[in-house]
């Protein structure tokens, strides 16, 4: 699809950078488009020299870096902001008193594609259920692009890739669902998979104005339904239902199915471990079902389905013992579905990490059961750690690597799943993922 000449000529605010690839991705096509375009990230150029290398060849691209200026936010034709961007901005604010569009990546590329999408979100759970999707529907031979909250993957270049007969599966976090609630937007099929406390750091600001946190939260994640009309259809992980039915049931008109993830046939076999994976897969089921994809091609492509990397991901086995890297579960109930796929005795945790203000109490009941707690320096680390006293802290991933080879024997398994945020001793969750497969690789 040319879409070229919607930016063509047009002045448009990048409002962040970063280093996952996403940001570079969406100034990169709009440089090619013929966007004049200003990047603007707090990070300084030293932070994002390898996002920065990838933006010098284009003489339409100004970086302004370490610091955001509100003069970059006046006499623009477009701010695309990305995840995260605070509710509070003021630079976000000067946009809107300028009456300049404010938008995201996701739901620009949905709007201006026109084409079929299939939207998943939800606290866990999301990723797999994408990836799963994403499988099915190559499986049925059709062509399909998966975006959103996916590494190194801008989502608004996949208009590159679009033809008539797409279908696009975008995985959806809360702040870019925040983009289709200002756009008015909602997928034609919405997969909600589990609600559970999180980012409750990102929403403090919420609280101390006055409101919920978890309210705001699941206010964001509730535009994935909110503007379906009768045509489309809302798909519900059974844990989420509830929680949305109460507080939205009376304004869905989507068609809704609630999903019982342990209703996936008994006879299929998945490879992903874990009841959480068949939970995840019953709901890429019913989302294919809905797209008008027969079971039998849903089957094939689940049976095959080797995960995430970074989801409980098997790195490899050294000495009879595997080891797995689980980075993305940076919350207390994504570890615990973790160690109840593997055998809790027989593990040693490798978790710790920055706070997020989660309640780690079930958490810590469960770590009883685990042959070994080793832990990474952080504020979270510190906050629990009264309550884990035969727990190792270490300020270094390759020492804390180091105690669990020691301490395990053949059948035991390593899992790295740190329940808690990545900042501090790394750049972001997948920075944590890749120096901990790197050091495993190494061993």
């Amino acid at each position: 699809m040319d879409a070229s000449g919607q930016f063509r000529g047009k002045r448009v605010t990048v409002m962040g950078l970063g280093l996952l690839g996403r940001g570079v991705g969406d100034a990169k096509y709009l440089a090619t488009c013929g966007a004049e375009v200003i990047v603007t990230d707090l990070k300084t150029p030293r932070e994002l020299e390898s996002s920065v290398a990838q933006l010098k060849p284009f003489a339409n691209v100004t970086c302004v870096l370490g610091e955001h200026r509100l003069e970059d936010f006046r006499n623009r034709d477009l701010v695309l902001k990305a995840a995260g961007v605070p509710l509070d901005s003021i630079y976000i604010e000067e946009a809107k008193k300028h009456d300049i569009p404010v938008r995201m990546s996701a739901d620009l590329f949905s709007e201006i594609s026109g084409i079929p999408v299939i939207g998943v979100t939800g606290t866990r759970g999301k990723s797999t259920v994408a990836h799963m999707l994403y499988a099915i529907v190559k499986e049925a031979g059709k062509p399909v692009l998966l975006g959103g909250n996916v590494r190194g993957v801008s989502t608004l270049a996949l208009l590159q890739e679009v033809t008539p007969e797409h279908t696009a599966v975008l995985e959806l976090d809360s702040w870019q669902l925040q983009g289709f609630g200002e756009a008015n937007m909602s997928p034609h099929i919405a997969v909600f998979t589990t609600f559970y406390p999180d980012h409750l750091n990102y929403y403090s600001a919420s609280r101390a104005a006055g409101k919920d946190a978890m309210g705001v939260y699941l206010a964001d994640k509730a535009n994935i339904f909110l503007y379906q009309d009768e045509e489309d259809t809302l798909i519900l992980g059974k844990q989420a239902a509830p929680t949305i039915i109460e507080k939205y049931g009376d304004i869905i008109e989507a068609k809704t199915l609630v999903v019982d993830g342990l209703k996936l046939p008994d006879t299929w076999t998945l490879r992903v471990l874990g009841v959480h994976n068949r939970y995840n897969a019953a709901l890429a089921l019913a989302a294919a079902r809905a797209s008008g994809i027969a079971d039998d091609v849903s089957r094939r492509a689940l049976e095959s389905f080797a995960g995430v990397p970074g989801r409980l991901e098997l790195l490899r086995e050294a000495n009879g013992v595997k080891i797995y890297n689980d980075t993305t579960s940076t919350t207390p109930e994504a570890t615990m579905a973790a160690l109840a796929a593997l055998d809790p005795a027989r593990t040693v945790l490798i978790a710790g990490g920055a706070d997020k203000g989660l309640d780690m109490n079930t958490l810590l009941a469960k770590l009883g059961e685990v042959k070994r707690v080793i832990l990474l320096a952080g504020t979270g680390t510190s906050r629990v750690l009264e309550w884990l006293p035969n727990a190792s802290v270490y300020d270094s991933l390759q020492a804390a690597v180091a105690e669990a080879v020691s301490t395990t024997t053949a059948g035991d398994t390593i899992l790295f799943s740190p329940a808690f945020a990545s900042f501090g001793m790394f750049q972001n969750e997948f920075d944590r993922g890749d120096q901990f497969t790197a050091i495993v690789q190494a061993l």
